[in-house]
């Protein structure tokens, strides 16, 4: 019995093993893509005045999916050891996002914010142009306040009706940095998504360390 026992524990624990080792596979070839196919542009010279690191978004930044502590800003700040300020709102669009930048961003001293905005735009058909505008607005209105800013944003090629361009856009005319796809080989892979779009514990790892690689020449 007690053999028995121990091999179905052992089964187990290397189920579990064979599992994390899988996540952390998966983990470690996203980030491999990231590194070959990012390229920060020069940003707009800025004198960094304020004190906080503020993530500005939508659910990619509230942590929908995520369980407690495992959303990216929480990540994000284990990996600086210092406090990050978690400004997501799950459902926002860039135009409801724009609508309450000077409370949740602008007032709070902000040094360096991080964005994920544009995806519900995407998702409920609104119009590019539009999001465009707004997006363009809330960078250049961190920028003046002596902050830099850091897009996080999204490829989708077969759905994504050129919504791209519209970060490559913003990116090139405000200096703000871009990562030009922060589910970069997270959408779609079982192991880091909690959802058909939300990432799991495991993807949120992988934006964090996306937006971490991005930060590190202006820490």
């Amino acid at each position: 019995m007690c053999r028995s026992g121990g091999r179905v524990t052992g089964g187990i624990f290397l189920s579990i093993y064979r599992r994390a080792a899988i996540v952390s596979a998966a983990i470690l070839a996203a980030v491999l893509v990231y590194r070959l196919v990012f390229h920060a542009p020069v940003p707009r010279e800025v004198r960094l005045t304020g004190e906080n690191i503020i993530c500005f978004g939508d659910s990619l930044t509230s942590g929908f999916g995520a369980g407690p502590g495992m959303d990216y800003p929480s990540q994000l700040s284990r990996m600086l050891g210092r406090p990050v300020i978690n400004a997501g709102r799950a459902g926002d669009t860039t135009a409801s996002a724009l609508a309450r930048l000077e409370r949740d961003v602008l007032s709070r001293s902000p040094r360096i914010v991080l964005i994920t905005l544009g995806g519900n735009d995407l998702l409920r058909r609104g119009d590019r142009q539009e999001a465009f505008g707004n997006l363009k607005a809330i960078v250049t209105s961190i920028q003046d306040r002596g902050a830099l800013v850091i897009l996080g944003g999204i490829e989708a090629p077969i759905w994504g009706r050129g919504f791209e361009e519209v970060y490559r856009r913003v990116s090139e005319e405000t200096g703000a940095v871009l990562i030009p796809d922060i589910l970069k080989g997270v959408m779609g892979n079982p192991a880091l998504m909690h959802d058909a779009v939300h990432p799991n514990d495991s993807g949120y790892a992988v934006m964090a360390r996306y937006f971490h690689e991005a930060m590190k020449p202006y820490l």
